[in-house]
């Protein structure tokens, strides 16, 4: 019987982060992409006034993404 990984970081939020907005993971990390060369408070930012996220939400996808690029 294989143990349940627990994810853990920015990724934990993904799928409350779906749930809420409605939108795959790879639909908030193709905004990210497209913001061009901003910092991470300033993509954190654009998220918040521009799809009314939270910020821990918005911050955990920037965070997840930056990470990865």
């Amino acid at each position: 019987m294989a143990a349940e990984v627990k994810v853990k970081g920015p990724a934990s939020y993904f799928p409350s982060i779906e749930k809420k907005y409605g939108k795959p993971i790879a639909y908030w990390q193709q905004v990210i992409a497209g913001a061009g060369e901003l910092k991470h408070m300033e993509l954190v930012n654009k998220l918040k006034t521009e799809h009314a996220m939270g910020h821990g939400h918005a911050s955990a996808l920037v965070a997840h993404f930056l990470a990865r690029n």
